[in-house]
């Protein structure tokens, strides 16, 4: 498995969110961006992950276009051990705490799944 410290994988977080289209991220009201090295065996039982998949990132709270979904903090964590699980240099560690970063900042402006998908097949 790839290794990272805490530190340089806090790091590129940061610069993940530097290089995200900033209207999504100054948009962002009450949200931590946090790091684990694991899902908790809870968040695995909440999301109903099955074994053998690998849960790289969660956001958890109120999507924005919920009504008062300001109340209550909410947070978007990932999960470092399942991202470097599944990288193999330094790139593929950045793109991909980069896409997991831009895929839970999209739950947390409402769009499921199925949304992200259809919006990915548009591109295309």
């Amino acid at each position: 498995m790839y290794t990272i410290t805490d530190e340089q994988f806090e790091a590129l977080i940061t610069k993940a969110m530097d290089d995200l289209p900033q209207v999504y991220i100054t948009n962002m009201e009450n949200v931590a961006i946090t790091m684990a090295d694991e899902p908790t065996p809870a968040q695995i039982e909440q999301m109903k992950i099955r074994d053998g998949v690998i849960l790289l990132g969660l956001f958890e709270g109120a999507p924005k276009t919920i009504s008062g979904s300001g109340l209550f903090p909410s947070r978007i964590t990932l999960f470092k051990h399942s991202i470097l699980k599944v990288v193999r240099s330094d790139t593929e560690l950045y793109e991909q705490i980069k896409r997991t970063l831009w895929h839970e900042i999209a739950h947390y402006y409402g769009l499921s799944h199925r949304d992200m998908h259809e919006r990915q097949n548009k591109r295309k």
